[in-house]
């Protein structure tokens, strides 16, 4: 029979960390100390990194009055080379259909994308880049990775790609239980 090791063992708080999640953990140490406090330390900073990243990884979409899940949707028709309907623009996006309609309406009306229905099924459309889209993301593309870059350039590189390593292993792990894209 293995020792089972104590929840504030499992869950000690880093006392070196001076992030905001650190001291969410240093809380909870006081006010629950035989809470296993771990799974905080982890999913609290993907979630605040997350948060973070919402406020400011769009400057250079805003410049062209761009959203995020809109440049997402231009980006998934730009790599795929093609048509998409709106259902796989959804699984590819992570996006609801009902987000996604509406995102499509705003961007066929601004001229980025264009729309036909399918010559079997009229209930079935397939979207695509508009010859404006296409310029827009060959444009921007290249300003917003280097936007991204200069988010991670405080980390070395070394430990950027060790944090890429462990992200995919977590996206593997959580799509395969959670469901993600069909490959």
């Amino acid at each position: 029979m293995t020792a089972r090791t104590p929840a504030a063992t499992r869950g000690a708080v880093d006392e070196n960390a001076d992030d905001a999640v650190a001291e969410v953990m240093r809380q909870w140490a006081q006010a629950a100390p035989e809470l296993d406090l771990s799974p905080i330390a982890v999913i609290g900073r993907i979630t605040r990194c997350a948060a973070l990243l919402q406020q400011v990884a769009d400057a250079p979409l805003g410049d062209e009055d761009l959203a995020r899940p809109e440049f997402d949707i231009l980006l998934a028709l730009r790599r795929v080379g093609g048509e998409l309907t709106p259902g796989r623009l959804a699984r590819e996006t992570f996006a609801s259909p009902a987000a996604v309609t509406k995102r499509l309406r705003g961007l066929e009306e601004r001229g980025l994308v264009g729309r036909r229905a399918d010559t079997r099924d009229r209930r079935v459309s397939h979207i695509a880049l508009s010859a404006d889209g296409r310029a827009l993301i060959d444009r921007l593309m290249p300003r917003q990775l280097a936007y991204e870059a200069g988010l991670l350039s405080g980390l070395p590189d070394d430990d950027q790609r060790e944090l890429a390593r462990i992200l995919a292993d977590v996206l593997v792990r959580w799509e395969g239980r959670f469901g993600g894209l069909p490959r």
